[in-house]
């Protein structure tokens, strides 16, 4: 081989091996653009390509409107009392029996919420079993690697004491069961290990398949244990622990309470025409009782995975599109059942998840304004800043953990998505306004909670919003009389439960009482 030929080489294999050297780093120096797991942070696509408004005649309208002080004070007043009242604690109290049958330990997975209501079934479960109950154990969310525990998040001393005339509680399990861990499980088939409990089972096959395990060997594990518990057929006694557990027993920790409360605290002293207040300067404004102010709290639920599993157009373009569809292969390899349906016949359906653009603008139609305090409880939006703009405009008031607080006051919670969630949930209990964007875990959650205390929560009709943002002539006035026309009834008017129904988020008639 002669010299020349030698040096071509020489550079195409250099030019290889900068170019696979640049491959390499390119998840660490771009990680949302081959990392289809990266779940709720934008794409590179979604930041380089911005989303186009999909709405821009209703927008403007939005921008120009004013509102009237009655219809502010309408909009802003408390519900009335209605038909039923919180009950759990006016039923019969029933004791302890004398003798526990044994020990049981529950393995929960998912986000806050979902392990919040598995905690409550869990309860019901020792219950139903004559069974000590071991705290439950939370998995590592394998979306977020949170691995917070029960204590990191619950009080757990006052769980114990709340729940001490009905269910027998302990922290950690007697010294001659410190084997049962989720190590040991993880390892092998075990006798004590329950894994077959089916979806909704009721109270029967517990009877029939986890006693019988539990008294031959003091204890039992189940997992996994999320929606393991039927929501009927089941005694009123255990549907009204199951509220008692969830609306009594379930308490955040001291430190998650003081950092909500201050975000409250300064959310309902926010000033009303300096937008410029740093953290620093909030004090003074709490001090003036005559400041305080009415909020609003938005659960907006915007992430990767529902954009793509909704298989909805969102405005993004064909980066987008691509960008989404790539993501649903390597998720759920294209078997997406939204995915057979067009963008219009989804969106006539309600199961497109509400953009911030359209969240914007139904609040706005409601009559939300640009004075409106505006808490948002959200992770990272998919899109990122540019997707938030536009609700950004409608609401200059917005505010969210990162605005209201410092880093040093967030120290225990930044990076821990349970706790943070925890916050969003606390501010959430305590705001005049709850509204979620999409249903969901902390929709269903914080849906039930502010039920059962009386709260105003306005639940979005999808179906009719749907409908509404595919009519492109649409003018904002008629707009915003539809929406009005089509939400009387959908601000936190009371709903008995239906069967097969969560009790979590509908508890009449099994959690309060007629007045």
């Amino acid at each position: 081989m002669n010299n020349r030929n030698q040096q071509q080489l020489q550079s195409q294999t250099r030019r290889w091996a900068l170019g696979g050297a640049f491959v390499l780093l390119l998840p660490n120096l771009f990680p949302g653009l081959l990392t289809p797991l990266g779940r709720a942070y934008p794409s590179l696509f979604s930041e380089w390509n911005a989303p186009r408004p999909m709405h821009l005649e209703l927008m403007n309208g939005a921008l120009q409107q004013q509102t009237s002080g009655e219809q502010e004070s309408e909009l802003w007043s408390p519900l009335p009392d209605q038909e039923w009242k919180r009950c759990a604690d006016s039923h019969a109290k029933s004791s302890l029996p004398k003798e526990s049958q044994g020990y049981i330990q529950v393995f929960l997975d998912g986000g806050l919420n979902q392990q919040r209501m598995g905690i409550c079934d869990a309860v019901a479960v020792a219950k139903i079993l004559n069974a000590t109950l071991v705290l439950p154990h939370f998995e590592v969310n394998p979306v977020w690697q949170d691995s917070s525990s029960f204590t990191d998040i619950f009080d757990a001393d006052h769980f114990i004491d709340a729940l001490k005339n009905e269910v027998s509680v302990v922290k950690d399990l007697p010294s001659q069961y410190s084997w049962s861990t989720r190590e040991y499980y993880a390892t092998g088939i075990r006798a004590t290990r329950i894994k077959t409990a089916p979806m909704h089972a009721p109270a029967t096959w517990y009877l029939e398949n986890v006693l019988p395990v539990m008294q031959s060997y003091g204890i039992a594990a189940i997992a996994p244990f999320s929606h393991r518990l039927a929501f009927d057929n089941l005694p009123s006694e255990i549907q009204q622990l199951r509220c008692k557990v969830n609306f009594e027993a379930l308490v955040f920790v001291p430190h998650i309470r003081m950092l909500a409360e201050t975000l409250i605290n300064r959310l309902r002293h926010a000033p009303s025409g300096d937008r410029a207040v740093g953290v620093s300067n909030w004090q003074e404004r709490l001090d003036d009782k005559r400041r305080a102010g009415k909020y609003v709290v938005l659960h907006l639920r915007f992430d990767k995975d529902m954009a793509a599993h909704s298989a909805c157009d969102f405005g993004g373009g064909k980066a987008e599109k691509l960008a989404l569809g790539k993501y649903r292969q390597v998720l759920w390899q294209g078997r997406v059942l939204n995915s057979q349906f067009t963008d219009e016949e989804l969106r006539i359906q309600g199961r497109c998840p509400l953009t911030p653009e359209e969240i914007g603008l139904l609040l706005a139609a409601l009559g939300f304004n640009n004075s409106t305090r505006l808490y948002l409880a959200s992770h990272k939006v998919y899109g990122g800043e540019a997707r938030i703009s536009t609700l950004k405009k409608l609401f200059p008031y917005m505010e969210d953990k990162k605005s209201l607080s410092s880093a040093e006051e967030r120290a225990k919670v930044d990076g821990k998505s349970s706790l943070l969630a925890a916050v969003d949930y606390y501010v959430g209990m305590q705001s005049d306004i709850f509204v979620s964007a999409s249903p969901g875990n902390m929709h269903n959650a914080l849906v039930g909670h502010r039920t059962y205390n009386n709260l105003k929560t306005i639940r979005p009709n999808m179906v009719l919003l749907g409908k509404l943002f595919l009519n492109k002539t649409l003018e904002w006035s008629d707009f915003q009389q539809a929406v009005k026309n089509g939400h009387k009834n959908r601000q936190g008017q009371l709903r008995l439960r239906k069967e097969k129904q969560s009790i979590y988020t509908y508890p009449i008639p099994d959690c309060m009482c007629q007045a």
